[in-house]
C-alpha cells in the first residue's frame, strides 16, 4: 500500500493546528510540519500530536509550500494549511483510494467556515483544490500569496467526495487584516511579474468583483455574510490594483 505524508506549513496556528492534525490520523504515515518560527504553542502541540516539526522561516507561500513537501520522506503528499481540516467523507475517499492503488493526482472540494457560517456560493464553493500527488510530480506554482498546485505530468486528475474544511476567519476584523496584509504581497508580486494597473482597473475591476460575488456567484444566498464576503472581495481587488499603480509610479 502506498504511503502517504501530511505537509502543512504554519505560523502561530494553536488554535487551528490540533483539528487539522487530529483529521489525517487515520491515514497519515507521516506527518510534516514546517513552522514558520511561530510565537505561540503550535509547535508544541504539532509534536505533541506526533507531527515532525521543522522550523524554517517564511520564504513566501509558494516557496514554503515547495520546501515543505520536499521535507517527506513519502512518495505521495497530502499538502493541508493548518486552519484546513479533512471532513469523514474525505477521510474514506482518501482511504479507499489508498487501498486501491493511487495514481495520477487527487483534487477535493474545499468548504469554508466564515464566522461561524458555512459558505456554500460567493464564488467559494466547491473551490476544488488539488491536494493529493506525486512528491516529484509537478510542484506549487502561482502568484504570492495565492498558490496552486500544476502536476508536470498528463495524470488523470480524481475528484474524491467530501470537503476539505476550511476555517477561514473567525470575525471581521482578522480578514480585513488579512486583506491589508496580501494586498501588499499581491501587488508587489504582480509587479515582478510585470502586471501593471491603471485607473480603469482600480476603479472598475471592484465593481466587477462585487457582482460577480454577491450575484453570478450567488453570494445572497449565503445572507448577510454574503453580503460581507462580496464587499471585502471589492476592497480587496481596490487595495491590489491601487497599491499596484503606486509601485508602478515610486519605480
Amino acid at each position: 500500500m502506498d504511503k502517504i505524508s501530511v505537509v502543512i506549513i504554519t505560523l502561530n496556528e494553536e488554535r487551528n493546528i490540533a483539528r487539522c492534525l487530529k483529521s489525517v490520523r487515520i491515514l497519515a504515515d507521516e506527518v510534516i510540519v514546517v513552522d514558520s518560527l511561530s510565537n505561540d504553542a503550535t509547535k508544541q502541540i504539532a509534536e505533541s500530536l506526533g507531527a515532525k516539526v521543522i522550523e524554517q522561516a517564511f520564504l513566501g507561500h509558494i516557496e514554503q509550500k515547495n520546501f515543505a513537501k520536499n521535507q517527506a520522506s513519502n512518495d505521495w503528499i497530502l499538502s493541508l494549511d493548518a486552519d484546513e481540516s479533512l471532513s469523514i467523507e474525505l477521510q474514506e475517499s482518501i482511504l479507499e483510494a489508498k487501498k486501491s492503488g493511487l495514481k495520477g493526482g487527487y483534487s477535493m472540494n474545499r468548504l469554508t467556515n466564515y464566522c461561524g457560517k458555512w459558505i456554500r456560493h460567493s464564488g467559494w464553493y466547491p473551490d476544488i483544490k488539488l491536494r493529493l500527488f506525486q512528491k516529484n510530480d509537478g510542484e506549487w506554482t502561482g502568484v504570492n500569496p495565492h498558490d496552486r498546485y500544476e502536476l508536470s505530468s498528463d495524470s488523470v486528475i480524481t475528484h474524491l467526495q467530501g470537503d476539505l474544511e476550511h476555517f477561514s476567519f473567525y470575525s471581521m476584523d482578522e480578514h480585513r487584516e488579512q486583506i491589508e496584509k496580501f494586498s501588499d504581497i499581491s501587488s508587489k508580486a504582480k509587479f515582478e511579474k510585470g502586471i501593471r494597473s491603471n485607473w480603469f482597473k482600480v476603479m472598475l475591476k471592484p465593481v466587477a468583483k462585487f457582482l460577480k460575488s454577491f450575484f453570478i456567484k450567488q453570494g445572497f444566498r449565503d445572507g448577510y455574510y454574503g453580503w460581507i464576503i462580496a464587499t471585502y472581495s471589492a476592497y480587496a481587488t481596490y487595495l491590489k490594483y491601487s497599491k499596484l499603480l503606486q509601485i508602478q509610479r515610486s519605480t
